[in-house]
């Protein structure tokens, strides 16, 4: 099933179940905005993000490629400011492809379809192993630098992977794959071998990782 959504490109990856806090200043962006207010439904106050793979969130030119699978936010909070920007926060839900962009309006809508999460059985010990990895790179790196992160691993195998996934200090091609993992099965051993391989160099020199933690909180909605 094929939608159409305003499009909030943006130069991260975002994962399912991970909130955003956003500054939105630029007039495209506002009207965005604006237009998801008119809905009465909060629900239904959606828009698409895709990662920008070359390019600027912001600026004449704006992004000028894009990654084809992104997520779907819902806004959930907005403080209109004075100068007529907006302080929100928006939490992504399920997995999108974008299928065509479409331009000449305020924003650029994308023609998108919804990826469904395969349901299937996660290989006994992997969701094990991925949260002991997580466990030991945190003790590790609070040791560092202190503990950036909150909160309590989930205990289903979709949204560990997800949480995990959000929480690897990992460059945006990485992520992007972690992302586009078949299912929780294949994000998990991937993540874990990542974070093993961080745990690693970390454990040999001990320093910061070498691509700063994401600070964004995780929300199992």
């Amino acid at each position: 099933m094929t939608d159409e959504l305003p499009l909030f490109p943006l130069n991260t990856v975002v994962f399912p179940g991970v909130t955003v806090p956003l500054h939105v200043f630029e007039d495209r962006y506002r009207a965005l905005v604006r237009d998801l207010l008119q809905i009465d439904d909060p629900a239904q106050r959606v828009f698409g993000t895709v990662a920008i793979r070359e390019g600027y969130e912001v600026g004449d030119h704006g992004a000028q490629s894009l990654f084809r699978v992104g997520v779907l936010m819902q806004l959930t909070e907005v403080e209109r400011n004075d100068d007529g920007t907006f302080d929100v926060v928006a939490v992504g839900r399920d997995r999108i492809r974008l299928n065509e962009v479409r331009h000449g309006g305020e924003y650029a809508v994308g023609t998108v379809e919804v990826l469904p999460e395969p349901v299937d059985d996660v290989t006994d010990g992997v969701a094990e192993r991925a949260r002991a990895t997580f466990t030991a790179y945190r003790a590790v790196l609070s040791e560092i630098a202190g503990d950036p992160f909150s909160g309590t691993l989930p205990t289903d195998p979709i949204y560990l992977g997800w949480t995990l996934a959000a929480c690897a200090p990992l460059p945006m091609a990485e992520r992007q794959g972690l992302l586009e993992a078949e299912g929780a099965d294949e994000r998990l051993i991937d993540v874990t071998e990542l974070l093993r391989t961080e745990l690693e160099a970390m454990n040999v020199i001990a320093s910061l990782p070498a691509t700063e933690v994401a600070r964004t909180r995780w929300s199992p909605n």
